[in-house]
């Protein structure tokens, strides 16, 4: 079914104005929220705005700041990730932005792009098994707890809130909630991680997965142990404002655990699924933009500007995905945004149907539904995946294994 091309964003509005609109109208009965309930996140999409966020970009003090929490004045997050999600800006793009800071905060900058770009072979490698633990079984509390985020706890009041309502956390959150649900309240990392991906604008199974795996250890075998240290550390007005402050149920450091091996998806030097290293075919007619590559510079978009462009919002995936409409709103604003200078088609329905018959060019993406999408659409144009290292076997079981294998990017 052929949707009418979304309004470009309005930068001015914070509700997100026609843009939220658009999606309440078109895409609302997909969402988590419902028609009624689609609101704009933290962010807004768009080349254009993807390009001023990469043009001020300053990491400065990042190494120093990068884990404060409050105030949010003095967070020194970058706030790049949901463009980086969706390759309006690529990991190589940010990594020769950071070049001028100096230079410890530069390296840590870069070492977060790495972890990026680890996260990407891990899941290219590993696939649908990334949900698998991966090297040790998940560490279990005695007692389970009712709520793995209750609201009792300031510090999981306000970040579930931000979570929820703005579709972003500084990574330090993320781990304090991945931590606490399943190090302390023992509750499944699955379902934690899934509550992330639901609601976060830069929700990537990816990066996401892997950050709960080893934020609770299945990956590493030591689990990130919340406590209130913590948050008086990086965010103290939040224990000072508690009604437990004074029974506080994470006052001290949880048990160490010693977690179990597990025969987890195979981790060793074998190799990536990277996608051809040479645009494959020809004299396609139209641009197919998938979600992991929206972009001005997406290599199949940049080839020839004057091809239109189609995308597909996949309902069989939403309906079951049930994401926020936070992530849809952003997309649209992108799609939006790219329609002020190229032709483009938006569609919602199941994608081999919908691109049934065309003459596509497309950008591989590193991801397992891609190849079950690109065997059913059989674009004749496919061209090579913009990694910022392009893979080779190596071995993923640990990033810093992996990094000293395939080492890191020049510049």
């Amino acid at each position: 079914m052929r949707l009418p091309t979304p309004p470009p964003p309005e930068r001015e509005k914070g509700d997100g104005g026609d843009v939220v609109r658009w999606v309440a109208e078109h895409l609302g009965d997909l969402t988590l929220e419902g028609a009624d309930g689609v609101a704009k996140g933290a962010f807004t999409g768009g080349q254009t705005t993807a390009d001023t966020a990469l043009a001020t970009l300053d990491v400065t003090g990042y190494a120093r700041d990068r884990s404060t929490v409050l105030p949010v004045g003095k967070r020194g997050a970058s706030r790049m990730s949901p463009y980086l999600r969706y390759n309006l800006v690529t990991l190589r793009e940010a990594w020769d932005a950071a070049g001028a800071a100096p230079y410890r905060d530069r390296d840590k900058y870069r070492d977060e792009l790495l972890w990026q770009e680890y996260a990407r072979h891990l899941y290219a490698r590993t696939g649908a098994a990334l949900g698998r633990e991966l090297r040790h079984e998940q560490p279990r509390t005695g007692t389970p707890w009712d709520d793995p985020w209750p609201e009792k706890m300031r510090c999981m009041e306000a970040v579930t809130g931000e979570l929820e309502t703005d579709g972003w956390l500084v990574n330090q959150t993320r781990m304090w909630m991945a931590s606490q649900w399943a190090v302390r309240a023992g509750a499944d990392w699955r379902e934690g991680e899934d509550r992330f991906f639901t609601h976060l604008v830069d929700g990537s199974r990816a990066a996401n997965r892997l950050g709960w795996q080893w934020t609770v250890g299945t990956g590493s075998g030591k689990p990130y142990g919340f406590s209130r240290w913590q948050v008086e550390k990086r965010a103290p007005q939040l224990c000072r404002e508690c009604a437990l402050s004074d029974a506080c149920p994470v006052q001290g450091w949880p048990p160490e655990t010693r977690l179990a091996p597990v025969d987890g998806p195979d981790l060793g030097a074998g190799d990536i699924p990277a996608g051809p290293d040479a645009v494959e075919g020809d004299g396609a007619e139209q641009v197919w933009l998938t979600a992991e590559s929206l972009g001005d510079g997406d290599p199949a978009l940049a080839a020839d500007d004057s091809r239109p462009v189609v995308f597909v919002f996949d309902e069989p995936l939403l309906r079951r995905l049930h994401l926020s409409g936070k992530r849809l709103v952003f997309l649209a604003e992108t799609l939006g945004d790219l329609a002020t200078r190229r032709d483009v088609e938006v569609r919602r329905g199941r994608i081999a149907d919908e691109l049934a018959g065309r003459s596509l060019a497309v950008t591989h993406a590193p991801v397992p539904g891609f190849a079950t999408r690109a065997a059913a659409v059989r674009p004749v144009e496919v061209h090579p995946w913009p990694w910022l290292v392009r893979p080779k076997p190596a071995p993923v079981r640990s990033f810093s294994a992996w990094v000293r294998s395939v080492g890191r990017p020049r510049g």
